[in-house]
């Protein structure tokens, strides 16, 4: 779970940065205040990288996921992008812990073959 979720945070971090160079545009904000929003952000997302497995790291990655969308009423695009992103971030926790529960069975059943004595 954690490689790709934290595959969807740095896809994010991307993409925060780019919709800032969209958001400078805006002549109603300031550049200060875009930079410092997407800056927080962008730092989330890499942390939350480190965190995902933590308490209250995929509750912060959720939150992160709102942010995004809200960050549409800015960036109008980026409703359909934080759409997206949410999507993939619950395929990623989703999938991701298939796939952890899959391994854990397989490393199990190595566990087991090895253990059982040769016949």
């Amino acid at each position: 779970m954690r490689t790709l979720c934290a595959s969807t945070l740095i896809g994010e971090f991307f993409v925060i940065g780019f919709a800032g160079l969209v958001a400078m545009k805006d002549d109603t904000l300031s550049l200060g205040t875009v930079w410092t929003v997407c800056g927080v952000l962008m730092a989330l997302s890499v942390l939350l990288c480190g965190m995902i497995t933590r308490p209250g790291g995929l509750q912060l990655g959720w939150a992160l996921q709102i942010a995004l969308i809200a960050s549409g009423f800015v960036v109008p695009l980026m409703f359909f992008l934080g759409v997206v992103f949410g999507g993939l971030w619950w395929a990623s926790i989703h999938y991701g812990r298939k796939i952890d529960e899959a391994k854990a069975r397989w490393a199990a059943q190595a566990e087991e073959t090895e253990g059982a004595p040769a016949s």
